[in-house]
Parts: structure tokens; sequence; C-alpha cells
């Protein structure tokens, strides 16, 4: 091989190589490259965590979004609250049925208080939904904001305890929301009738009468019963969102996929919540003595049954198919 062929030959590797000479080869060109060699990796970047609204922003919209759901969804919160107080410490066959079902109760309650029946509470209502999910929501943003939900079982701890704060903050809005949505006119009453002029007046009678402890009577039922729909409820949803996205049914920023992840959430919480629902309903609306002490139910007595085991499935589930209708999807939807 002549000296110009030894000249012009491939760098390729040779065991008669030299064991540096290929480093050195690739150093000088690194030196003359424009680019460092280090700057490629330099630009791959780690996943950002998703930024925090203002908290008083994420509240507000957390609360203006479900009280836009409450406005329908108020009918069925009246059918709901009675089909659970009618029976009740009452033998089955011992007590007249007024209500029968959710399209029967609807038409019960239109035709006997009017359409304004069918709004009972609203005002109420809406201050319930606005306190409770505006907490409830916000809160979890914020732990999904700052990795909390990541953690394994942190999406649960934080829906529950998001779900807890809304509970207590809220629990004297649905106090009256429950009595006022219990009244009506002796042919078609259930449960104990409190009889307030409205809420203003439902607020004034608890207060002078119990005091503020009074306002937060039934609390005991409320924090589970939330506890437990809240935790299943963000849990689900975001799980189940990420499933149907995968799943690839719809376009990948399609509003439909937080719609059926949200439906099928629904059905989780309904199973869940329904007879933590009926508790709660219950000793928001029971009368107090002259003691300002609770004369029907106390939260160990209505929580036994469910210890036990839901043997009586129609006794502990009244109320599943106005549960069922809504889905609590109007307050599952969130990006």
């Amino acid at each position: 091989m002549t000296g110009t062929q030894l000249l012009n030959y491939p760098a390729t590797d040779s065991p008669f190589r030299s064991p540096n000479s290929h480093s050195i080869q690739l150093h000088s060109v690194a030196m003359t490259s424009p680019i460092p060699p280090l700057s490629r990796a330099a630009t791959v970047t780690s996943p950002q965590l998703p930024l925090a609204l203002w908290p008083p922003l994420d509240f507000a919209l957390g609360a203006l979004s479900c009280c836009g759901a409450c406005v329908f969804t108020n009918p069925l919160e009246v059918v709901k609250t009675r089909l659970q107080l009618q029976g009740e410490l009452r033998a089955r066959g011992t007590y007249q049925r007024h209500y029968r079902g959710v399209v029967q109760a609807l038409w019960v309650v239109g035709r006997t208080d009017g359409l304004r029946g069918l709004q009972k509470g609203l005002l109420a209502g809406l201050l319930y939904q606005g306190l409770m999910n505006g907490v409830r929501l916000g809160f979890y943003s914020y732990c999904d904001a700052v990795g909390v939900t990541a953690a394994p079982g942190g999406s649960l701890m934080s829906g529950a305890i998001a779900g807890a704060l809304g509970a207590i903050i809220a629990s004297p809005a649905y106090l009256v929301k429950t009595h006022l949505q219990a009244q009506t006119v002796e042919a078609i009453a259930v449960g104990h009738q409190h009889n307030h002029q409205g809420v203003m007046s439902a607020f004034a009678n608890i207060y002078w009468r119990e005091g503020m402890a009074g306002l937060w009577r039934g609390v005991n039922g409320a924090v589970p019963r939330v506890m437990v729909g809240s935790a299943t409820q963000l849990a689900t949803f975001s799980s189940t969102k990420e499933w149907v996205a995968r799943l690839q049914w719809y376009s990948p920023n399609s509003w439909l996929v937080a719609l059926t992840a949200a439906c099928i959430s629904g059905v989780a919480v309904t199973i869940t919540m329904t007879p933590f629902d009926v508790i709660s309903t219950r000793l928001y609306n029971q009368p107090v003595d002259e003691h300002h002490s609770v004369s029907l139910f106390s939260i160990s007595c209505c929580l036994s049954p469910i210890i036990i085991g839901i043997a009586q499935f129609t006794l502990i589930f009244p109320g599943l198919s106005w549960l069922l209708s809504t889905l609590h999807s109007p307050y599952t939807v969130h990006p």
C-alpha cells in the first residue's frame, strides 16, 4: 500500500490502533464544533407540574360551576329529601307512601305545592353548593398543583380531606336546605315539619333557639357523607378520565372525554354515598327537645346498620333512583 493510500485510509476501529487515537479525534471534532457536546442533553426538560390558580379565583370558579348545576337539579333534591324522610322509624306497611318514585314524586310535589314547590330551598342550596364545592374543588386543585395527588393514595386522601373541609364549612346551609325542602302541606308531609318562613328566618330561628352550635347540628353525619362521596368522585374521575383518553373514543381534547368520565364516576359516587346521604338527611331534619338535644337519631345508631351489613337494601337506599338520575355529573366535570 502506497503512502498516499495510507493517508487516505478510513478511520475505522482496528486492533492495531492506539486506544487513545479515537478519543483524541472525537475531542478535536468536539472542540471545532459550534455546539458543545453537552448542549443536546441540556435541552431535555423535566415535566413541569401544572401551575396552581390564585386560590380565591379557584374557589370562585368551583362555586359558580356547581351553583349553575344546582338550579337544574334542585327539584330532584326536593324529591330526594322527601323519599329519604318517608317512613323513618316506621316498619314497612305501617305508613302511607306519598312518594313512590322520582317521576311520581315530581308530579305529586308539582301538583300540590306548585312549580315553586319544586324549587324549595333553592337559595340555601345555592349557598351550600357554593361554599362546599368552592372549598372542596379549590383545595383538591391546590393539592393536585403541588403534586400531592401524584403520590400513592394521594388523590383519595386529598379528596376525602377536601370533602370534610367543605362539609364542615357549608353545614349550616345544608341544615336549612333540608328543613325547607321537607316542608309541605300536611296531606303529603313526611318527616318533622320545622315551618320556617324562609332562608333568613330559618337561620335566625335556629340560632335563637339552639345557639351557634345548633347551626352545625348534623355535621357529624355530613362529614363522612361528603368525605366518602368526594374521595370516590375525585379519585375515580381522574383515573377514569385517563382511561377514557387512552381508549381514544374521542379526539384528545374533546369535552366528551370529561363528560364520559364524570358519568362513570357518578355511578361509583351513587353506590358509596347513598347510605350516608340518608343518614345525613335524617340527622339534619330531626327535631330537638327543650334541652336542645336531638330526640330521634344519633350518628352511632344510624351507622350501625351499615356496620352490621346492608341486609335491607331497599331500606338503606331510598332515593337511589334520584341519585342515579343526576349521577353527580354536574358536580364532577372539571378539567
